[in-house]
């Protein structure tokens, strides 16, 4: 796995005519350190486990343990390195070559009784690569932190034994959990009580996905903050709480699961207050807002506001910034019971129309398109604008035996440019003669 290198040339000319700078034994003084194909690490975080450091005189041995090393931390597939000499220095420049393991997940620690902050600060200082509370999916990994996460229960007089696996978390999602070797019980039946706005069966269908999921109190509060209280949010009650989560066996014996009873403290409605964007936007701030038409002064309803957010996106997208994105954060007034909202617009660059080609029309026809198609060469590109001019086209009648219709788009991500096919199928295609100027607009 040892790419060729000057000094460890592993070609079939002798490596001494390339190493004419390295010293009798073979080792070097490195210059600089870098670290190609990571995503999930840091360069810093690949070389804390390789090793090395600059200005440390190496040799290949070395190299060779800093790459078993890189292995060995088991969030890598494969790892090379290559050697060259620095320009203008008598030291050499060193590159190692990583695949990372693809299947990566968060971590959590389900049913220790230990202080999680302190366990967590403990592990990242074992391992560089916790340092964003994700682990690889592989066996040295598992085998390796149950061993830490062992020695730490241990020093807090817990002895039982600890596994860790690849379990299902929220609904399509996974982590990576550290608990006791013993099964852990799951979730059989779910109730609530102290619910008023929201009616038993509402609560329950919306935690049905957490029915037969392992039970722990941490996982659980995840699946009500993640199900439940969006149903609350929805009415305005922001300050939604589940004060007390208790479980009980199921009275069938062969079911060995648990009944789950959770106190909902449903607090008090908040009105939506002020909706403000910080920061730069392409558009007008106003304008945005507006079009999020966000009902200030009524009942905080998130549900709407993410409607509106979502409102707001698309206007950025028909202005031609495909990839806008707004995130939002809350300001509560307890006192008054409003939420103040702050959005941030991130919209990315502008794409524009570059090309529009009109295939099955004669040449009248293909004049007569392009002639409507408002949407011009240069202009911001808007998504929805294809299919609603060719719904127009064929709403208003203007060809006789327009037949199938239908709009392709080629989006190039490298020049933010959009090129547009529109195809027409059956008939002649002939324009119908009642005029049209104008017709399909909404390019912008």
């Amino acid at each position: 796995m040892l790419a060729a290198a000057a000094g460890f040339a592993q070609t079939s000319r002798p490596a001494q005519k390339k190493a004419t700078r390295a010293p009798a034994d073979g080792r070097w003084p490195v210059e600089s350190l870098k670290v190609e194909g990571n995503h999930n690490y840091t360069v810093q975080q690949v070389l804390a486990i390789a090793g090395l450091q600059v200005g440390q005189v190496v040799g290949r041995t070395d190299f060779d343990a800093a790459r078993d090393r890189i292995l060995a931390a088991g969030a890598f597939d494969t790892v090379s390195y290559t050697f060259a000499p620095e320009t203008g220095t008598s030291g050499f420049v060193a590159t190692f070559q990583v695949t990372e393991i693809e299947q990566v997940y968060p971590v959590q620690f389900d049913d220790l009784h230990v202080s999680e902050r302190d366990l967590t600060a403990t592990l990242k200082a074992k391992d560089p690569i916790f340092a964003n509370g994700k682990l690889p999916a592989s066996q040295p990994v598992f085998q390796r932190y149950q061993k830490w996460v062992q020695e730490y229960l241990a020093s807090k007089g817990i002895t039982e034994k600890i596994i860790g696996g690849v379990i299902p978390g929220r609904p399509g999602e996974y982590v990576i959990s550290f608990h006791p070797d013993r099964p852990l019980p799951s979730v059989a039946l779910i109730f609530f009580k102290g619910n008023e706005v929201i009616p038993l069966a509402k609560l329950q269908d919306a935690m049905q996905p957490s029915i037969g999921m392992p039970y722990t109190e941490d996982r659980f509060r995840e699946a009500l903050n993640a199900a439940v209280r969006p149903l609350y949010e929805a009415k305005g009650r922001v300050r939604v709480a589940f004060p007390s989560i208790r479980t009980t066996p199921d009275p069938d014996k062969e079911i060995k699961g648990l009944h789950v009873t959770v106190t909902v403290d449903e607090g008090e409605p908040y009105n939506l207050g002020k909706v403000s964007i910080d920061g730069p936007t392409p558009l007008k701030p106003g304008e945005l807002i507006e079009a999020g038409v966000f009902k200030t002064g009524e009942v905080a309803n998130f549900d709407k506001v993410a409607d509106g957010i979502d409102r707001m996106k698309k206007m950025l997208k028909h202005a031609g910034y495909m990839n806008a994105d707004i995130t939002s954060r809350r300001s509560i007034n307890d006192d008054k019971r409003i939420v103040d909202l702050t959005l941030w617009v991130d919209a990315g660059t502008q794409f524009t129309m570059r090309r529009l080609t009109i295939v099955g029309l004669d040449l009248d026809g293909e004049a007569e398109i392009t002639r409507i198609w408002t949407m011009k060469p240069g202009k911001p590109f808007n998504p929805d604008y294809p299919d609603m001019f060719l719904n127009t086209v064929r709403d208003e009648g203007l060809f006789d035996n327009l037949g199938k219709a239908k709009a392709d788009v080629k989006i190039n991500d490298q020049e933010h440019t959009a090129d547009v096919t529109l195809t027409f199928n059956g008939g002649p295609n002939q324009p119908t003669g009642r005029g049209g100027r104008g017709r399909g607009r909404g390019g912008n």
